[in-house]
C-alpha cells in the first residue's frame, strides 16, 4: 500500500526533534532509553501505516479518544491551552448530540482550516457531511470563545500544501502539522467559514437565527 503522503517527512521531523532534545541535555529525563523508545515507536508507526491504514486508524483513534482528547478538553475547561489548539464542535450524525474534537488552530482571517488525519474515516468529518454547521472554541484576544461557522469538505484540495500555508513559521502550528502527518493515514482538508457578527454570533448565512449546540451533562 505504501506510506501516505507526508508521513515520511513528518517522521523524519519528529525524529529530529527527539534527538535534538536529547543532544541538548543527554542527562535530562527520559535520557537515551527514552529517545530510543520514541524512535522505535515512530519507525513502527511508519511500518504499520504503510501496511495497514485501517489498523493505524484504529490505534490512533483509540489513543485519542481515551487519552489525548479528554486531556485537551480538561485543559480548555481549566483555561489552559499550551499547544495552541482549538475545539471543533459538530452535531453527531446519528445521536444529534454535540461532539467535540481538538484540532489544530488553522484560523486565517474569517476562515478556519483543518487538516484531517484520517480523511472520511474521521467521525467529525462524517458529522459535517450530515450537518455543516459547527462551532469552534478558540482564542479571541485574551479569552477562549465559541465562534460559529459553516464547514466544507474539500477532497480536491492539496492537504500538504494547505498545511504548509497555514503553519508558515508559527512554532505551535508547525508542531501540530508534524503530529498530524505522523498520526494521519489519509489527510483531507476541511474549511470552516466563520460567521460574521462577532465570535458568539448565532446568525446563520441565510439570516435565520441559530440556537447554540448544548452539551448533555448527564
Amino acid at each position: 500500500m505504501g506510506a501516505p503522503r507526508g508521513l515520511v517527512t513528518g517522521t523524519v521531523a519528529a525524529l529530529a526533534v527527539v534527538w535534538a532534545l536529547h543532544l541538548l541535555d543527554p542527562a535530562a529525563w527520559p535520557g537515551l532509553p527514552g529517545a530510543l523508545v520514541q524512535t522505535a515507536v515512530l519507525l513502527a508507526n511508519l511500518v504499520v501505516t504503510s501496511r495497514s491504514r485501517r489498523a493505524k486508524v484504529l490505534i490512533v483513534r483509540t489513543l485519542q479518544r481515551h487519552v489525548v482528547n479528554p486531556l485537551v478538553r480538561l485543559l480548555f475547561r481549566l483555561g489552559l491551552n499550551p499547544l495552541g489548539l482549538a475545539i471543533l464542535e459538530t452535531r453527531g450524525r446519528v445521536s444529534g448530540e454535540p461532539r467535540r474534537t481538538p484540532v489544530g488552530n488553522g484560523r486565517a482571517g474569517d476562515e478556519f482550516w483543518i487538516i484531517v488525519e484520517h480523511g472520511m474515516r474521521a467521525g467529525y468529518v462524517r458529522n459535517i457531511e450530515r450537518d455543516p454547521r459547527v462551532r469552534i472554541r478558540l482564542r479571541v484576544g485574551l479569552r477562549h470563545r465559541w465562534v460559529h461557522g459553516t464547514a466544507e469538505i474539500l477532497p480536491d484540495d492539496d492537504p500538504l500544501a494547505r498545511q504548509r500555508a497555514v503553519a508558515r513559521w508559527h512554532p505551535l502550528r508547525i508542531l501540530n502539522a508534524m503530529n498530524v502527518r505522523v498520526l494521519g493515514a489519509d489527510l483531507l482538508t476541511v474549511r470552516v467559514r466563520l460567521l460574521p457578527g462577532g465570535p458568539d454570533s448565532l446568525v446563520c448565512p441565510n439570516g435565520a437565527q441559530r440556537q447554540p449546540l448544548r452539551v448533555r451533562t448527564a
